[in-house]
């Protein structure tokens, strides 16, 4: 068969050989698939073996797709061209993994495997096996090795400032605590109001949670609040562990 017959289905006669990446590819995301698989993650085995592959495939057409045309007057590739958009497509779909959850967000650490499963295969692809074999190693690394350390650093880590109030309500008070806190080098985050209740006597009390950002001195506030009018108990204090995403 004249080599002209099938030039445009056969552009590089290395194609044997080029199936070689894509096959180390599937392998080692398969294997960062497993992992995301046994943790049910939403993006598990085929999502990032599809991904790699897929990667890995496209930076081997960016460098080898048009060599039949590089023999011909005038033209001049850029073989990093299609790879390039690898980077940046990758994140629609790594976007799609991630959404908040009673103001928690979450998929962050699987979008991030996907890119990286993108990456390896993108390595693999480009003919540097041994990139793609330590990333891959790396993954395990971070997404087992580093659990550990996650949960002692949340353990040590400072809660952010916690001011509770119990006071009488129709008496302007929130505007002076708001003041008050103010003045003493917090900013309010957050103001949540958990309840309201009736006293014996018919008085509306009020209870107030004060998410605060700075590095006052919090018990001196809260002693000065409860000295105010009105004002029937402060105390400082967290809601509990937060809703961190796991690994």
């Amino acid at each position: 068969m004249p080599p002209e017959w099938y030039s445009a289905l056969w552009s590089t006669p290395r194609q044997w050989e080029l199936a070689l990446p894509v096959v180390l590819a599937l392998v080692l995301t398969t294997v960062i698939g497993l992992e995301r698989e046994a943790g049910a993650k939403s993006a598990g085995l085929r999502t990032h073996t599809l991904v790699g592959v897929g990667s890995a495939v496209f930076v081997l057409i960016s460098k080898y797709g048009f060599a039949d045309l590089l023999g011909q007057e005038n033209i001049a590739l850029d073989p990093s061209r299609v790879a390039a958009q690898i980077v940046s497509g990758i994140g629609f779909l790594g976007a799609g993994l991630i959404f908040v959850r009673q103001d928690a967000v979450r998929g962050l650490t699987t979008a991030a495997t996907i890119w990286l499963a993108a990456a390896v295969g993108s390595a693999c692809g480009a003919g540097l096996p041994l990139l793609a074999v330590v990333a891959t190693a790396g993954h395990f690394v971070v997404t087992r090795g580093l659990q550990p350390l996650a949960r002692a650093t949340r353990r040590r880590r400072r809660e952010p400032p916690m001011l509770r109030l119990r006071y009488t309500d129709g008496l302007g008070i929130l505007r002076t605590v708001l003041e008050r806190c103010t003045g003493a080098g917090f900013a309010v985050a957050q103001v949540s109001v958990e309840r309201e209740t009736f006293t014996d006597d018919g008085v509306r009390v009020a209870a107030l949670t004060l998410l605060l950002q700075g590095r006052g001195d919090l018990a001196g506030l809260a002693g000065e609040l409860a000295e105010l009018d009105g004002v029937r108990s402060a105390s400082t204090g967290d809601d509990g562990p937060r809703d961190d995403e796991e690994l």
